[in-house]
Order: C-alpha cells, then sequence, then structure tokens
C-alpha cells in the first residue's frame, strides 16, 4: 500500500488527542487530519473547531467509511480497540492505534490476523520507540558501551490522587473492562515495550498482582521478573499506592549501565569506569509525532519503517498479561 499523502480520521477525541497526538498528523509533511469521531457530536464538533479540521463525526462506522479517508487514529480506551481495528480492516485501510494494544493477548491476536487478511497494516502508539532520547540508549548498546548486558530492572511507583481515595469515580483507567486492568496496564506497557525495543523481546515471565491499598477493583502492585530471548534477565515493581512518585529503569552490564526514566525529562546517564556521561533531551511537544512520522513515511513509499508495530504491540500485551495474572 502506497500513498501520496496520509488523510487521516480519528475515532476518539479525548485528553491525550489534545496535545499529545492530535496535532502530529496535521504537522507531519505529506499527512493531514481530516475527519473526527466522539460519540457526543457536540464534542466532536468543539475538537474540529479548535484543531481545524474538516469534518466531524458521533458516528465511528460512518468516518471509517468516508471515501476521504485514507488511514484511521483509534484513540479510545483498549475496550474498543479490537472492535474499530477490525472495521477499519474490513475497509481496507491503515490502522494506528493506542495502547496498550487491546485489553488482552487474545485480542491482539485477532486484530493482527483482521489486519493481515485485508493487508493492511497495523500500527501500535508506542510512540517512544521513535523518539531521540530512547534512540539514544539503543545506539548505546548497539555500540556495546555497557559491554555484554547482565539484567534490567524497573521501579516505578507513585501516589495515589486524592479523588481515587476518596472513592469518587473512576477513570477509565482503573475499569478493567475499558482498560485491560488498572494503572499497571496503562503505565507498565510503556516501559515493557520500550524493553522489547531495546533488548530484544521477553520469553519467560513470573509476577505477583494485588489490590494492597483497596481504593479500586483492579491491580495496584504489580512485581514480577522475566527473562528475556537473549538470555538477559530482568525485574520490575509498580505501585499506585505508595508515598512519592519513582520512575528509575537501569540495564546493567559487564563494563557499565545505562540508567533512564521511562517517562521523566532526566538524563540518560552511562556509567562506566571512566566515570559518568550524561545526555538530555527535550521532551517533543507532540510525543507522537516522531512515530507518526516514520509511518506516514512507510505508507507514502519513502524510506522508513514504524518500529511499532502490531507484532510487537502484542507481544507487550502478553507480558502485562503473564504479570498481572490476566
Amino acid at each position: 500500500m502506497k500513498l501520496d499523502k496520509v488523510r487521516w480520521g480519528m475515532i476518539g477525541c479525548g485528553n491525550v488527542t489534545e496535545v499529545k497526538s492530535g496535532p502530529a498528523f496535521q504537522k507531519v509533511e505529506d499527512s493531514e487530519l481530516v475527519a473526527v469521531m466522539r460519540r457526543t457530536g457536540e464534542l466532536a464538533k468543539d475538537y474540529a473547531r479548535r484543531h481545524n479540521v474538516p469534518k466531524w463525526y458521533d458516528d465511528a462506522d460512518a468516518l471509517i467509511q468516508d471515501p476521504e479517508v485514507d488511514a484511521v487514529y483509534i484513540a479510545t480506551p483498549p475496550g474498543s480497540h479490537k472492535e474499530y481495528t477490525l472495521k477499519v480492516a474490513a475497509a481496507g485501510k491503515p490502522v494506528y492505534v493506542e495502547k496498550p494494544m487491546a485489553v488482552n493477548f487474545a485480542e491482539c491476536h485477532e486484530m493482527i490476523a483482521a489486519c493481515k487478511a485485508a493487508g493492511v497494516p497495523l500500527y501500535v502508539a508506542y510512540y517512544r520507540r521513535a523518539q531521540p532520547r530512547f534512540l539514544k540508549i539503543k545506539e548505546l548498546l548497539e555500540q556495546n558501551a555497557v559491554g555484554d548486558v547482565r539484567f534490567v530492572s524497573t521501579m516505578q511507583y507513585k501516589r495515589a490522587s486524592d479523588e481515587v481515595k476518596k472513592g469518587e469515580s473512576l477513570p477509565w483507567r482503573l475499569q478493567p473492562a475499558l482498560s485491560g486492568g488498572g494503572l499497571f496496564f496503562d503505565v507498565a506497557s510503556h516501559t515493557l515495550d520500550i524493553l522489547d525495543f531495546l533488548l530484544g523481546p521477553i520469553k519467560d515471565v513470573q509476577g505477583i498482582a494485588s489490590n494492597q491499598a483497596g481504593y479500586y477493583q483492579a491491580e495496584d502492585i504489580v512485581t514480577g521478573t522475566y527473562q528475556f530471548n537473549s538470555g538477559v534477565h530482568g525485574v520490575g515493581s509498580w505501585c499506585f499506592a505508595a508515598f512519592e512518585n519513582v520512575d528509575i529503569n537501569e540495564i546493567v552490564g559487564s563494563e557499565g549501565k545505562i540508567t533512564f526514566s521511562t517517562f521523566g525529562d532526566d538524563p540518560v546517564v552511562l556509567t562506566t569506569a571512566n566515570g559518568k556521561q550524561k545526555w538530555a533531551f527535550e521532551r517533543p511537544q507532540h510525543v507522537h509525532q516522531p512515530l507518526v512520522t516514520m509511518v506516514v513515511e512507510e505508507l507514502t513509499g519513502k524510506d522508513n519503517k514504524s518500529p511499532s508495530t502490531g507484532e510487537n504491540g502484542a507481544r507487550a500485551n502478553w507480558v502485562l498479561g503473564e504479570l498481572s495474572k490476566r
């Protein structure tokens, strides 16, 4: 499939699309956001007006079937990712779907199969795979900067919000039917995917998931160990009812280590016997834009391919499920 220009339709106009993703489809060369959809038509109309999008819909099927829409960005909660992906694939159009890819691994496989049968590409919005910060880490690993990689450790924990503690209306991220799990699915998916990008696929997983604070039904703490196909070991701990916010990953090798955060703007730090080196990166205004650029370049036949696909998106879902016993 080769397009001269990619005219995007977007299903879902939530917060993530205001700055993180939506404007990127307008700013990338040979790309245009031509239609948006939200179930509440007035909200879709308002989004279209504010972002200079020509068309708006309150019916996803109408957007998918619009002949002026070449490809579709699915920006809804994971609970509807499979439904919309299958419809977009049936219409013969490429899919760019938010992460996590679906609520479980089985749904991911249905999505991959549908897109393969339709002959359309399937991309997952694990946008860190295209950001300079993480490309630098991959470069360091390829340069053997830490020697032979032995293990990776992740520690991510944060405070529960006052709204959650009070038992007020829960966001969709804390409703497993919509999100696949709790905050673990939303947050850890990014880290587990970027580790897949940096170190390759994970093959063996063991995990423990619990709800310790009792603020909601989903798990609020997950700890686990895993082994990559390469033989590298990994250990991770995620807690969403702790006393402070922490986000630390360390890739440890025979000759050094790389320290970095998944979500923060702290410098990437390489520590070896020669001391420390640091690289600072400015966060992109629209964090999806580097990945959207690569997707558009692939769809328009330029010499670039997206590093985020249905296949590696599904691998993240598998690990999430194994760690949380879902």
